[in-house]
């Protein structure tokens, strides 16, 4: 079994990090900070334990901000290469220097203890970004004083660095697992749009990757406001811009949304005899039923055709909650027939209560639902 995740922060990590602490400043008290750290870390998640290092180093390094900061960028190690598969991960006690994993509650400190020293506090998390990610500690700079940073941001956004020009874009998600919420761009990401533009044709796919990341995250607020913009970027695209594009739209494609559909070529179409057939009124939980769908084109040309299918699921109040699956994208001739089958099963999942019902299932092409049917779900006893 894999170890778990949790544990990149652990007591060795705890152990490298107050060694070489106290390697820069020999009124650190090592041993200490070790103890207090390593007597609470078992039972925490990973997350938490960042946390607790970085509350136990605003025990531990000296109260005046400027000391501690240059403390902490004197025990910076080697900038890490962001194309190498362990670059996270934590290094070994004999590393000089610290990097990787271990710069999280590094740059968690900054942002609690450097909010009233900026150009200092910017200029640590610059660094400590190039030896892993500083993404959660610039979200309270944005969050507290949003102008002033962003102005920042952009310069970062044109630095020589990937890893900073990645911290500009990954770092002002809206939406950025584990870290905070950046509700201002949640409610209007329009000052981002001109910093995702520079970066949109980065030379190196992890800042492009991060781009499509944050266009994700607005999407699931401002899904037109997304169309828009992939509909200008898919002019004159690149492989590489295309790429970044699907992925951005990964969540408004998997909802069928419309306008992002036919920016992307699938478009209104003009189909007949548009049939949804189900093998069986009846599905037993844990079981399986065909499906079965019938679509004739009336086009005068070749038309992409994303096909997908919607499942309304039955909720423990009486209503339905609607899923979308992924189909088929296909190309149909003028006046051609397609038909085209799946089973679909429902079995226990960690994600979803089932309950028994009427289940509606819609065909979906192009965003649009063309054809429905329903069958039975019937719990077993």
């Amino acid at each position: 079994m894999p170890e778990a995740f949790k544990n990149i922060f652990n007591p060795q990590l705890v152990e490298n990090l107050a060694c070489q602490l106290k390697q820069v400043d020999n009124q650190f008290d090592d041993s200490a900070f070790v103890a207090a750290v390593n007597s609470q870390l078992e039972s925490l998640e990973l997350k938490q334990r960042s946390d607790l290092i970085c509350h136990q180093l605003s025990n531990y390094l000296p109260k005046d901000f400027e000391r501690s900061s240059e403390i902490l960028h004197r025990v910076l190690g080697e900038r890490i290469d962001a194309q190498a598969p362990d670059a996270t991960i934590s290094k070994p006690s004999t590393q000089r220097g610290v990097n990787g994993w271990a710069i999280m509650p590094l740059a968690d400190y900054v942002s609690r203890h450097g909010m009233q020293h900026f150009d200092l506090s910017m200029k640590l998390l610059k660094e400590m970004t190039k030896r892993s990610s500083s993404e959660f500690a610039i979200r309270p700079f944005l969050d507290e004083q949003p102008d002033q940073t962003m102005l920042v941001v952009h310069q970062w956004a044109l630095d020589e660095d990937e890893h900073v020009r990645r911290l500009a874009s990954e770092g002002s998600r809206p939406r950025l697992p584990w870290g905070m919420r950046l509700n201002k761009f949640v409610k209007d990401p329009q000052a981002l749009l001109p910093l995702l533009e520079k970066l949109k044709d980065d030379p190196s796919e992890y800042v492009r990757r991060s781009v499509a990341n944050n266009l994700n995250d607005i999407s699931k607020d401002h899904p037109d406001l997304v169309a828009q913009v992939v509909g200008g970027w898919l002019i004159g695209a690149s492989q590489e811009r295309k790429k970044l594009i699907k992925h951005a739209c990964r969540s408004l494609i998997k909802s069928g949304h419309p306008a992002t559909l036919q920016a992307l070529g699938y478009g209104d179409v003009e189909l007949d005899e548009c049939l949804l057939d189900i093998s069986a009124p009846k599905l037993m939980y844990g079981g399986s039923i065909q499906l079965s769908a019938t679509i004739k084109s009336t086009m005068k040309h070749v038309k992409p055709l994303m096909i997908d299918y919607i499942v309304h699921h039955q909720k423990a109040n009486g209503t339905t909650s609607p899923k979308v699956f992924k189909w088929r994208v296909v190309d149909i001739e003028p006046g051609n027939r397609l038909t085209i089958k799946k089973k679909h099963t429902i079995k226990p999942i960690t994600t979803r209560v089932y309950y028994s019902g009427i289940h509606k299932v819609e065909l979906q092409v192009n965003g649009k639902v063309v054809a429905q049917n329903e069958f039975e779900l019937v719990m077993s006893c």
